[in-house]
């Protein structure tokens, strides 16, 4: 097994993940079999009990762990299923080391953080790099190590050292150290500074690791007497440095490597030079070249609690834009502040009040993300009619999908009371109850969490077909309250369709809509059992209004766009039924190819089409936001 460690200098949120899953997909594209490991020095055991506003969005794995969203770049880039124990953080060693001390594991000695803890951080690296992630049998080649924060900090301090250790443990040969710092250009002067970048490596190097290669992300690519400056007062071979510059989507930073032959410069470090061959990304160039280059947009409504912090909703953004591509449309989020949406909010800044809706009333499509707590939560349940009532393509997710339930409920049961026992415990009509084997005193790791099978009870509703007519599907999940079974059969009564239930047939993972006055019950439907669907043909009476209890995001790659993603983006298009068909699906792909994007490795030609479209500063998700 061989180790590439990526740190990162200067300051935070210079990109260490996407640099990280980028030598990934790089050394993949070489014929490696690669795997991951996120460090956070946090004392949190897992980032579960985190807000987004804290540390960005909470990734769930296939195993229920609540992971860095970084784990979720590792596995889109290079889609593998990784596990709870590839995120290790400075919680789960000290537990682990105190629970072998009360055993008795230690016998007696006086436990420290040089041997114990140290040591204890190399032997999860060594096992957890051990474990398969790419569905193939033994270990995998290569595992690319991510140490969270900003060498200097505190907590990291028993990650650094024990790094230090494992570096001579493995030996030369098989170690590879990638430091990624910052080369900022000062606008007064317009020059690039290195200065930042030398110290960085200089603390680097005074706590026992000496980078092989430096990553400098800079805002254009570094000039050669820099590189040359950096070389001489860093120790780091020439052609051992390289620049990620601001790109339009982050899908060129493996590109960028690549150019700049990082491939030859890690497998020298890793006495792999004349072994590995040359990469091979000629699919992943066409996917970014194809993002860069859509004109026609699809504007979708992310109407949420977290809007101020895109990090919250990352893999939401991810999902969309896997979809858009997809489809060949270019991704437009507008960000809709829930509680804006709120007849309190009309009252109290009747401005932001009037642009949220004006925003809202602009879209192709809306989307309501999970969340917990009921700030905005009425905002929610408004964007939910609003769809509703006016045919937009909708998608609930999660706490989405709860309050399009709460919203059918009030509006076409007339049920003004509807709410969720979350948000008002005491409403005479909960549609969404608080999960019989959850705990209402322990919240870290308490909640349905992890990958579990939805089985589909209508064959041929519209996520049925967009999932490929399959009889059940395997998704993530991390929610406390469900839908009330009670209700179950009153809802359906009044065109509220459950197409896919858990394997007990007691919890509802997906609901659409029907018009309430055109349903048709089969014969038996008043003596079965309130917990089984009816028979139901379907009406289409709304273009795309479903709702999901799990979240399809977790799983949605680049070039593998989750089909609920698809399939909002597609009806927000006016394409889903070319969507749901899929005899048309790969004649419609070609038609809309542009120029120089492979479709099963036959280079196609399509009109020139630039992008308009603005981006953010640094490392971007190829998406125009507002």
């Amino acid at each position: 097994m061989k180790y590439v460690l990526v740190t990162g200098g200067v300051v935070s949120g210079l990109g260490k993940g996407v640099t990280a899953s980028s030598i990934g997909v790089l050394l993949k594209a070489c014929g490696l079999r690669v795997t991951s490991i996120k460090i956070d020095p946090y004392l949190n055991t897992d980032a579960g009990t985190m807000s987004p506003f804290e540390h960005g969005e909470v990734f769930v794995l296939d195993d229920g762990g609540e992971v860095d969203l970084d784990l979720g770049n590792y596995e889109r880039f290079l889609d593998i299923k990784l596990t709870r124990d590839n995120n290790i953080t400075t919680g789960k060693i000290y537990q682990h080391v105190i629970a072998k001390e009360r055993k008795g594991d230690y016998l007696g000695k006086t436990v420290q953080v040089v041997p114990h803890i140290t040591d204890a951080i190399q032997e999860w690296i060594e096992r957890v790099a051990a474990i398969p992630v790419d569905g193939e049998e033994g270990p995998a080649d290569i595992c690319v190590i991510e140490l969270g924060g900003t060498i200097g900090d505190i907590e990291s301090a028993p990650f650094i050292e024990a790094l230090g250790q494992f570096s001579y443990r493995v030996g030369t040969g098989n170690f590879c150290l990638v430091h990624v710092s910052l080369v900022p250009v000062l606008n007064v002067v317009g020059e690039q500074k290195t200065k930042p970048t030398q110290h960085s490596v200089r603390g680097l190097r005074g706590l026992g690791l000496i980078p092989d290669i430096l990553a400098c992300r800079s805002t254009k690519a570094l000039e050669e007497n820099v590189k040359e400056k950096l070389a001489q007062f860093c120790h780091v071979p020439l052609e051992s440095i390289f620049t990620l510059y601001d790109v339009p989507n982050i899908w060129h930073i493996p590109l960028l490597l690549k150019d700049q032959k990082a491939h030859l410069a890690i497998s020298k470090v890793l006495n792999l030079a004349g072994i590995v061959k040359e990469p091979s990304l000629e699919e992943w160039t066409s996917r970014a070249e194809l993002c860069d280059n859509l004109h026609v947009p699809v504007r979708i409504a992310v109407v949420g609690k977290y809007t101020g912090l895109s990090d919250a909703y990352l893999s939401i953004l991810k999902a969309l834009l896997h979809a858009s591509v997809a489809c060949r449309k270019k991704l437009v989020v507008d960000w809709v502040p829930a509680c804006d949406l709120e007849k309190e909010t009309e009252k109290e800044n009747p401005n932001a009040y009037k642009a949220a809706w004006k925003l809202l009333k602009g879209v192709d499509g809306v989307l309501v993300p999970g969340g917990f707590g009921d700030r905005g939560v009425e905002g929610k349940i408004l964007a939910a009619k609003y769809a509703r009532e006016n045919k937009i393509p909708f998608l609930g997710i999660c706490l989405g999908m709860q309050v399009a339930v709460i919203e059918f409920a009030r509006s076409v049961l007339s049920l003004l009371d509807a709410n969720s026992t979350e948000f008002k415990p005491d409403t005479k009509h909960p549609c969404i109850v608080f999960m019989p084997e959850g705990s209402r005193t322990h919240m870290g790791g308490t909640m349905r969490l992890g990958s579990r099978k939805s089985i589909f009870t209508v064959k041929d509703s519209k996520s049925a077909k967009l999932y490929g007519n399959k009889s059940f599907v395997d998704e993530r999940h991390r929610h406390r309250y469900e839908v009330n079974p009670d209700m179950v059969e009153r809802l359906e009564k009044a065109g509220l369709s459950f197409a896919a239930k858990d394997e007990t047939g007691k919890r509802m993972e997906v609901c659409f809509f029907f018009n309430p006055s055109k349903i048709y019950l089969s014969p038996f439907a008043a003596n079965s059992n309130p917990l089984t669907n009816w028979q139901i043909v379907e009406l289409p009476n709304h273009p795309f209004f479903i709702g999901a209890q799990f979240h399809p995001e977790y799983k949605s790659r680049p070039g593998k766009a989750s089909p609920l993603f698809l399939g909002l983006i597609a009806a927000s298009c006016g394409e889903l039924d070319t969507v749901m068909n899929p005899a048309s699906v790969h004649q419609h792909l070609i038609s809309n190819c542009p120029k120089s994007v492979f479709v099963n490795g036959t280079s196609k030609k399509a009109p020139n089409g630039m992008a308009d479209v603005r981006y953010n500063n640094g490392y971007c998700n190829g998406l125009h936001s507002r």
